[in-house]
């Protein structure tokens, strides 16, 4: 038996053998306050990023390779938002925003995923070390939400049926999102091999229905363990299955060592020219939001 709360601060994986399908649902509390909070963003990027954050999640717990990144990337040249970024490693979870403040401004208090990116593209990248394999899909940001944004990706990319639900809501108790996603292996497939499936299989239908009826406040009901979510979805099913949960942290990989230790690789008179005013030359980490100052004695 595992220690780790299915509550929140968590992805579950699921399978449904009778139907060929395998899942991942996610709840994030407390990981997402952490990852916020230093960086002050205005709530329509706070909501963006938190969603981004869930779908990172249910895309990196497929991972078998405990070594692998999933790394999730939406960008655009023209829209509020300039790029965004999150990873996943190991359970551990990452993501900043960069964003036009003016077009912001311009889109709204709740903007559309369109007004938000305008033409941009969708790029998931798997990266699995032990087995040195590295897979990147990338394809134009489509859809109403960022759930159907990463539907689309499945269709276009991998040519696997899959189903997104994705929720996040700030209240007293700070954030907490909750995500779902389900995909048909008709061939039983282990690991994240590319399929070339019938979209229209019959099997398929079934368990989308099951699986899109979920509601917003399931997703988030932080009171709702994942896998009383999962029965209460398919309960009707021959039999479904629950994997290890995966506990979801907060994580950055920035390390003042290691950047005082590339900052020592240059000429002493570069080291003079990157010198603030503070007497520090200064390194910002865009994930957690940190400023290094490092000393140019100590590199």
């Amino acid at each position: 038996m595992t220690d780790i709360s299915l509550l929140e601060d968590v992805a579950l994986g699921v399978t449904v053998p009778s139907r060929h399908a395998r899942g991942r649902a996610a709840r994030i509390g407390p990981t997402l306050d952490r990852i916020l909070a230093n960086h002050n963003y205005p709530p329509a990027i706070e909501k963006l990023l938190a969603e981004a954050l869930v779908l990172t999640a249910l895309l990196g717990s497929l991972l078998k390779d405990p070594t692998g990144q999933l790394t999730l990337q939406a960008q655009t040249d023209a829209g509020a938002v300039e790029l965004l970024v999150c990873d996943y490693k190991a359970g551990e979870l990452r993501g900043y925003v960069r964003h036009d403040k003016g077009r912001l401004a311009d889109a709204g208090p709740k903007p559309s995923l369109f007004s938000l990116f305008g033409k941009g593209y969708l790029a998931i990248t798997f990266d699995q070390p032990a087995t040195d394999e590295r897979y990147q899909g990338i394809v134009p940001l489509e859809g109403e939400s960022l759930a159907e944004a990463a539907q689309s990706y499945f269709a276009q990319s991998e040519q696997i049926p899959s189903i997104v639900r994705l929720s996040v809501a700030k209240g007293a108790d700070g954030w907490v999102g909750g995500g779902l996603m389900f995909q048909h292996l008709p061939e039983g497939e282990e690991g994240r091999e590319r399929l070339h499936t019938r979209l229209d299989h019959p099997e398929w239908p079934h368990v989308a229905t099951l699986v899109g009826s979920v509601t917003d406040d399931e997703l988030t009901d932080r009171t709702l363990p994942l896998d009383d979510l999962v029965w209460r979805l398919l309960h009707e099913e021959e039999e479904v299955r629950t994997l290890a949960p995966v506990r979801l942290s907060r994580g950055c990989r920035c390390n003042p060592d290691y950047i005082a230790s590339v900052i020592a690789k240059f000429p002493v008179e570069e080291q003079a020219e990157m010198v603030g005013d503070d007497g520090f030359i200064r390194v910002d980490c865009a994930f957690c939001a940190t400023s290094f100052p490092i000393s140019p004695v100590q590199a």
